[in-house]
């Protein structure tokens, strides 16, 4: 009786601290904080299970603990900032693999119990854990897969896409219904995780790579999603609470995610965004005719403005570029230039990936400021500096009707008096279309990898600049 008390207030203690972790990761100031008190929770459930469960011997726990905890601290030393939404989308799909593991392992027990009868709801609640947990394991897979470059980033789709899709997915449902009145039948659950397992490649190909951010948050939840379902199924109480939080979380945040896209989830499900042609995206079709500025101009201009803004993009991230830009910031804000980041929602490859970047070159958070606060501030700033972003920045989304984007809130860096964008060639983003700003009258590119850029930009602010 001791130890059961004991085991419920672990949980409650554990449940309260992912709901306050979660709570503080809500703003960057406190995310660091948020990840670590998430963290003890989770080992404090753990270990309470562990405590409460006789399944393996505690050196089989101790053991696999001490494996899991070798390969997770190799790869989270290894992997580089640049690679953390893959390391994200991958781990959605563990979350998954999980959920489908338990459940899956749970209905055989059930299903070789002797004149065995599934209950509805357990049969249920199996079932959801399974399709979820199947669709997130293959669907994070896929979007590993476009993330790394394995698979092509484009929009995959084929004629007749929707309809197998609700063919599968009504495939699995009465195989649902077979499993549950059927359940000493394995025959039926083999197909339901086939099924589930082929639904999730079907549901990620055909999303492009504009569309990421919003992908990795939904499979984020359906992790959570699937991770509630599996605590019906074993009848705990803190995986339910945690992976509802997951849940309704990553379901916010998706809905946010939409939003700063101007487009609803059926639109990203559905959509097939990212298989736009490269083809001009200009009003009219006009060709973009670009100015190009060197590095001793793109220096003389920084010494002589009183305000920039700087814009953060993927480019950034892939030139490792966080660290200069910092040094860069320094520098200006010694010679008293009000220094900005201008932050938009889905810039990157995950939800936050700027902030994350940034944060790891020790920028100050108060910097950071999202798109809705600081959009007003272009019209009056001397310099929007664009490092390594593209459709976030692209002016078509408010002037061009005609445009794949078109509708989609972006940041109004074209308003600066000077824009300077560093990226290294004219190649298009992630939607496919060139960027109307490149050929403004105030737009000028400094071509090259945003790293050794902005490194000579330093180099020549320093010799322009009083020390």
């Amino acid at each position: 009786m001791e130890k059961e008390l004991l085991i419920k207030i672990a949980y409650l203690i554990a449940s309260v601290m992912f709901i306050i972790g979660i709570k503080m990761l809500g703003k960057t100031s406190t995310a660091r904080q948020g990840n670590f008190v998430s963290a003890v929770a989770m080992l404090i459930a753990v270990l309470a299970t562990l405590l409460d469960s006789q399944v393996l011997s505690f050196t089989e726990i101790f053991v696999t603990v001490l494996v899991g905890s070798a390969i997770g601290t190799v790869v989270a030393q290894r992997v580089e900032m640049t690679s953390m939404p893959e390391m994200v989308a991958i781990f959605n799909g563990f979350g998954g693999a999980a959920s489908v593991l338990v459940a899956t392992s749970e209905y055989w027990r059930m299903a070789h119990a002797a004149g065995y009868s599934m209950q509805v709801v357990v049969g249920v609640t199996i079932i959801i854990s399974v399709i979820i947990g199947c669709v997130t394991l293959t669907g994070s897979l896929v979007a590993f897969g476009k993330l790394k470059g394995l698979i092509n980033g484009r929009a995959i789709v084929f004629t007749g896409q929707h309809a197998v899709n609700a063919i599968l997915f009504l495939a699995a449902l009465a195989l649902s219904v077979l499993v549950v009145l059927q359940p000493n039948v394995q025959i039926w659950m083999m197909g339901v995780l086939f099924i589930a397992l082929l639904l999730g490649v079907l549901t990620v190909i055909p999303i492009g790579g504009a569309d990421m951010p919003v992908v990795i948050s939904l499979l984020n939840s359906y992790s959570g999603i699937a991770a509630c379902a599996t605590g019906f199924v074993l009848n705990n109480q803190v995986l339910i609470i945690a992976g509802a939080l997951v849940g309704a979380s990553g379901i916010i945040l998706t809905q946010i995610m939409c939003k700063a896209m101007n487009r609803s989830l059926i639109n990203v499900l559905l959509g097939g965004f990212g298989q736009t042609s490269a083809a001009t995206s200009t009003e009219g079709g006009e060709e973009i005719v670009v100015k190009e500025v060197g590095v001793e101009e793109t220096a003389m201009l920084f010494e002589s403005a009183s305000s920039v803004i700087i814009v953060p993009g993927y480019g950034m991230a892939v030139a490792q570029a966080q660290h200069i830009v910092r040094e860069l910031t320094d520098l200006l804000e010694k010679q008293n230039i009000s220094v900005k980041f201008a932050i938009h929602p889905v810039a990157g490859r995950m939800p936050g990936h700027m902030n994350v970047l940034l944060a790891e070159a020790n920028i100050p958070y108060d910097k950071l400021i999202e798109m809705d606060q600081i959009n007003d501030e272009f019209a009056n700033t001397d310099i929007a500096l664009i490092i390594g972003a593209n459709d976030v920045v692209n002016p078509a989304a408010r002037t061009n009707p005609s445009s794949p984007i078109y509708g989609m809130p972006v940041l109004n860096a074209d308003k600066a008096r000077t824009v300077i964008v560093c990226k290294r060639s004219m190649s298009a983003g992630y939607a496919g279309i060139e960027n109307e700003l490149f050929g403004y009258p105030n737009c000028l590119m400094l071509f090259g990898d945003a790293k050794s850029s902005m490194t000579k930009v330093v180099s020549e602010l320093k010799e322009l600049m009083p020390a």
